[in-house]
Parts: structure tokens; C-alpha cells; sequence
């Protein structure tokens, strides 16, 4: 890569990171405000939704927003306001504040995924290995922001800790202001000269486009997707809270500190199987992509989505054998989890046309992570009224009929060649 892919990549790898790490350090600081704040799973996954939907939902006009202003400066925007809703995180006196600061978080989150793969697009001449590094980096978010959220929660009170997760997206929103590269060094190389702009097109066009982009197989993936992002959410969002039901059934109280020291009271060894689970999650993405190549996605799709609903259906009976069979039923679940989204993307691609494809990625996102975000609603409720077993097959319900409509495209996959 030359010296502006570089910069560019750098960015939008610093982007990516950030909102994946602020996206999953949510489910860890949770396990602290159910105790702080008294409230049940289901009013908390409540609040968390309405972060995690804006999240999703605003990534269509966050498209929008990209075209107008361009991506430098949304994602400049995007690190700015997740930083400070992290520091209204860190002032919240209770979980009506914290409702409103995740809000800010996932409307400024929103407008990063159009941003960033806008500027790779546009400005980045080795686009593969952009997307690639871009890609190591959102899985670095996801595993090692927990991580870093958890480290900080043994020797800081959760307050603080917010406080600290915003100064790196705040730095970086000044530094993305201030690199010099070419957002759009790429555009004549990779795209015959054409700036690939929308400034000129008018709602109408959008509106052509999003009829010609919604037939039947692309309807299709965008409710299968719908129900992986339920899936999605609903899993990870009290999955922390769970392990640590699980590990205390199998190993007890471990207490690796002293009883009476800050150390021994924020320490949850719950946490570290979460992150855990996470980091194997970066082998799935890797296992996924390497295996799109191989076989239609469609099939991938189908089969991943089957193995999600096996490993849903026997996670609690086998995590309630003992410790060893919930490791590696935590293994299973993080790889598998995460090897289905490469074959999600490469399906989206193969149901949309080129000249709609930043288009679909939009609806894709709103699916995602907007319906997607109710899967923390629906789980926490789940949770309050029904038991972990009960929740864990509304899960397989999700992951099955995503299975089910993979299966009806593999078929008319196979009719269309006869």
C-alpha cells in the first residue's frame, strides 16, 4: 500500500475498532448496572435496545449523511459523539440517563459502517487488503474491548471506566481531522473515473433503487438476516450475566484475590469466558471467509444458521455438566457465531446489483442491528419471566427459520439451473 492507503487505513481501522469496542462493552458494564441500579433484565435490555436499534436504524440516512458531507468527516463525527456519550455514560445517575447516553452512542455509531467502507471504496487503491485490515480491526474491537473494559473494572469504579473508553474515540476524531490523505485516490483506478457520488441523485432515485434492489431473493436475505441479527444480540447482550450463572454452578465462588480488597469485588470470571468466547469469534470470521470461497453462500448461510440453532438448543444442558463441557460449549458457540457473517455478506452481494449495492448494505444494517437490537428486549424479558433453557430456544427459533429461508434460496438456487 501507498502512503495515503496507509493513512486512510489506519483511520478507518481505529474507527471500526472503537465502535465494536464501545458495541460490546455495553454487555459487560450491564453486568454492573443490574446490581447498581436494581432493575431487572428485562427494563435494562429495554434501554440497551434503544442504543443498539439507533445503531442500525440510522445507518440508512447515515448513507445519506456520507454522500453529502463525505466520510472524513462522519467518521470524524462518529468517534466525537460515541466519546461523549461514553462521558454522559460515566454521569448517568440512573438508568432513564443511561437510556439517553447509549441513544447518543447509537446514533453516532450509525453513520460509521457508510463512512467507512465509503472511504475504503473511494480512496484506497488496494481495496482488498484495505477491507482486510479494516475487517482485523472490528474483530479486534469485539474481542478485546470487553477485555479492556473488564481489566479496567477491577481497579476503577464503572464511572470512571466510561470515562476513560472516551478519550481514545475523542483523540481520534481530532487525528481524523488532521491526516492528510485523498478520500477518492482510488475512484479513477477502480472505477473508471467516476467519483461514485450520489450528491446529484434525488429521492426518487433512491426510491427506483430500492424497488429494483427488494425482489423476492433479496426479500429473502434481508428477513434472514433480520433473524441473525435477533440472534446476534439476544445472545451476546446477557451472555456475561450467564456464564457467570454457569461458571458458579460449576466451579463456585473462585476468588483469586483477597475477599476484602476492590480487586476481589469487581473480578467476574464471567467476563474473561465472554472475552474469551469473543477472540474465538476472530478464527470464525477467518474459518468463514476462507470457506465463502469454496461453497455457495447460500448453502454456508444455511448450514451455520443450523449449527447455531444445534448449539442454542444444547448450550445449558451440556454448560450444566460441568466446567470443561462449558468451555467448550462457550468455543462453539463464539466460532460459529461469527463464521456465519462472512457467508451473511458474500449472500447480500450475490441477491443485490452492483449499482445498488451500497444500497442493500444499508437495508442490511438497519436489519442488523436496528430489528436486530430488539433481540436484547426480547431476551431480557425472556429472562424475567421464563428461565436461561427457555430463552436459549426462543434463540434456536431464530436461528432456525434463518436456516429455513436459507435453505428455500438454496433451492431456488438449484431450480433456476434446471
Amino acid at each position: 500500500m501507498n502512503d495515503n492507503d496507509r493513512s486512510i487505513v489506519g483511520y478507518v481501522m481505529v474507527g471500526h475498532a472503537m465502535v465494536h469496542t464501545y458495541e460490546l462493552s455495553i454487555p459487560i458494564l450491564m453486568t454492573v448496572w443490574l446490581l447498581e441500579f436494581s432493575v431487572s433484565a428485562a427494563v435494562l435490555g429495554a434501554s440497551v435496545t434503544v442504543g443498539y436499534g439507533l445503531f442500525g436504524v440510522g445507518s440508512l440516512p447515515g448513507g445519506v449523511l456520507v454522500d453529502r458531507f463525505g466520510p472524513r468527516a462522519l467518521i470524524s463525527a462518529c468517534l466525537a459523539g460515541m466519546g461523549l456519550s461514553f462521558l454522559l455514560l460515566s454521569l448517568a445517575p440512573g438508568i432513564g440517563a443511561i437510556t439517553v447516553a447509549l441513544a447518543v452512542w447509537g446514533l453516532a455509531a450509525s453513520v460509521y459502517h457508510p463512512a467507512g467502507l465509503t472511504l475504503i471504496s473511494n480512496g484506497v487503491r488496494q481495496r482488498g487488503v484495505g477491507f482486510a485490515y479494516h475487517g482485523m480491526a472490528g474483530n479486534a474491537g469485539i474481542a478485546f474491548g470487553p477485555l479492556a473494559t473488564a481489566l479496567l473494572l477491577l481497579a476503577f469504579d464503572w464511572r470512571l471506566v466510561a470515562a476513560i473508553l472516551a478519550v481514545p474515540a475523542l483523540v481520534g476524531s481530532v487525528a481524523g481531522l488532521l491526516i492528510a490523505f485523498d478520500p477518492t485516490a482510488a475512484v479513477e483506478l477502480t472505477d473508471g473515473g467516476e467519483d461514485g457520488g450520489s450528491d446529484s441523485r434525488s429521492l426518487g432515485d433512491v426510491v427506483g433503487d430500492t424497488r429494483r434492489l427488494f425482489t423476492v431473493g433479496f426479500l429473502t436475505v434481508f428477513v434472514v438476516v433480520s433473524f441473525n441479527g435477533l440472534y446476534y444480540r439476544g445472545t451476546l447482550t446477557f451472555l456475561p450475566d450467564l456464564l457467570g450463572d454457569f461458571l458458579a454452578v460449576a466451579v463456585g465462588d473462585v476468588q483469586l484475590f483477597d475477599p476484602d480488597t476492590p480487586m476481589a469485588e469487581e473480578f467476574d470470571l464471567a467476563q474473561y469466558l465472554y472475552v474469551g468466547l469473543l477472540t474465538v469469534g476472530i478464527v470464525g470470521q477467518y474459518v468463514g471467509g476462507k470457506l465463502t470461497d469454496a461453497i455457495e453462500p447460500e448453502r454456508g448461510l444455511a448450514g451455520m444458521s443450523l449449527g447455531l440453532t444445534v448449539v442454542a438448543l444444547l448450550f445449558v444442558p451440556v454448560a450444566e455438566t460441568g466446567l470443561v463441557q462449558l468451555l467448550v460449549v462457550s468455543v462453539v458457540l463464539g466460532f460459529v457465531l461469527f463464521a456465519l457473517q462472512p457467508f451473511t455478506q458474500a449472500t447480500i452481494a450475490k441477491y443485490s446489483p452492483p449499482e445498488a449495492r451500497g444500497l442493500s448494505f444499508g437495508y442490511t444494517y438497519l436489519a442488523i442491528f436496528g430489528i436486530g437490537a430488539l433481540g436484547a428486549a426480547i431476551t431480557g424479558t425472556v429472562l424475567t419471566l421464563g428461565s436461561e433453557s427457555i430463552t436459549f430456544v426462543v434463540l434456536a427459533g431464530f436461528s432456525a427459520m434463518s436456516c429455513l429461508l436459507a435453505l428455500s434460496l438454496v433451492a431456488r438456487s438449484v431450480s433456476r439451473r434446471y
